[in-house]
């Protein structure tokens, strides 16, 4: 049976959100498509409907809002670097967007988009073909009639994916206290960035089927220092097997946040006189790192001890 496909262009985010309802478990919003389109090609991603959100307005812009600075869910993230407010009080957040992918992907690519990438794993994010010889997991949504998707590739285990969240931009807003707006329907509603990842990696966001990340807020005037590392084997192109963020505001208060070693932003927080050997102890054990990665758990976390301990040198601290 041939499966109708459909391309839906929204011309308002209320409007977006009755698409999604009408197309309930057959749709995509689509932004930069910078990570949707890689994984419809890999056929990890097979919607029948694509809701292009590219253009709505609402959705783009950074603006002084109270105590917070607004970002567009929108806002391409090779263009924040031209935000004057952005290299004033968050260069970090400049920082880690530039790290994102390649040039040519940070041209297209949303800081929503990147916030919400779906997590990855080193034995699902191939092609289909790879996927059915080795033998689906958790994390696969099987094809009609195939057997199989019942245990996790990296860890033979059945109860648990461990795929990774590996976004940049999270952990440095996660350092600074980014807060999200998010609609779904009629509600909006502002909640901390790291409230939205789960912790489990089939299902990584406790946000509905329907919701539209809209905004990202930062809050002013707290003057950050910071620091921000990133492993990964080519410069130029791979995902994070590891990204560390900190920040340190003018109170005194720290926090560690850590993405590409486990299925949520892994989150310290402390202050600039707590033991620092005790907040890179509780960072490495926070994260639930396992063997799905060009690198190996083992590395990866030995790197959280050597990122953190290169932040603390830089901030003094």
């Amino acid at each position: 049976m041939t499966i109708e496909k459909t391309y839906l262009i929204p011309t308002s985010v209320t409007e977006a959100i009755e698409m999604a309802k009408a197309n309930l478990g057959s749709f995509k919003y689509l932004a930069g498509g910078t990570d949707v389109m890689v994984n419809r090609y890999q056929g990890n991603e097979e919607s029948p409907c694509l809701i292009d959100i590219s253009k709505l307005s609402e959705l783009k812009g950074i603006t002084k809002e109270e105590e917070f600075l607004r970002i567009g869910a929108l806002e391409i993230l090779e263009e924040l670097k031209f935000n004057q407010d952005l290299k004033t009080e968050f260069p970090m957040l400049i920082e880690a967007a530039l790290t994102v992918g390649a040039p040519l992907l940070r041209k297209t690519a949303t800081i929503g988009g990147n916030v919400l990438c779906e997590n990855r794993c080193l034995f699902y994010n191939q092609s289909e073909w790879w996927r059915e010889a080795v033998g689906y997991c958790l994390k696969c949504d099987l094809p009609a009639g195939k057997a199989g998707g019942d245990i996790c590739i990296a860890t033979q285990g059945k109860n648990a994916c461990f795929s990774e969240l590996v976004s940049d931009t999270a952990p440095a807003l996660i350092a600074m206290d980014a807060e999200v707006e998010i609609l779904d329907g009629d509600e909006t509603k502002q909640v901390p960035l790291e409230d939205i990842y789960t912790g489990d990696g089939v299902t990584p966001r406790n946000l509905s089927e329907t919701a539209i990340l809209t905004a990202i807020f930062l809050p002013l005037n707290r003057e950050f220092k910071t620091a921000f590392h990133k492993l990964r084997e080519r410069e130029s192109l791979e995902f994070t097997s590891l990204t560390s963020a900190v920040a340190i505001d003018k109170n005194g208060k720290l926090k560690i946040a850590l993405s590409g070693v486990d299925p949520k932003a892994v989150v310290v927080e402390g202050t600039v006189k707590d033991e620092k050997a005790a907040l890179i102890k509780k960072a490495i054990k926070g994260g639930r790192a396992v063997d799905n990665d060009m690198y190996s758990r083992k590395y990866r976390r030995e790197m959280i001890n050597v990122y953190l301990n290169r932040s603390f040198k830089k901030l003094k601290i």
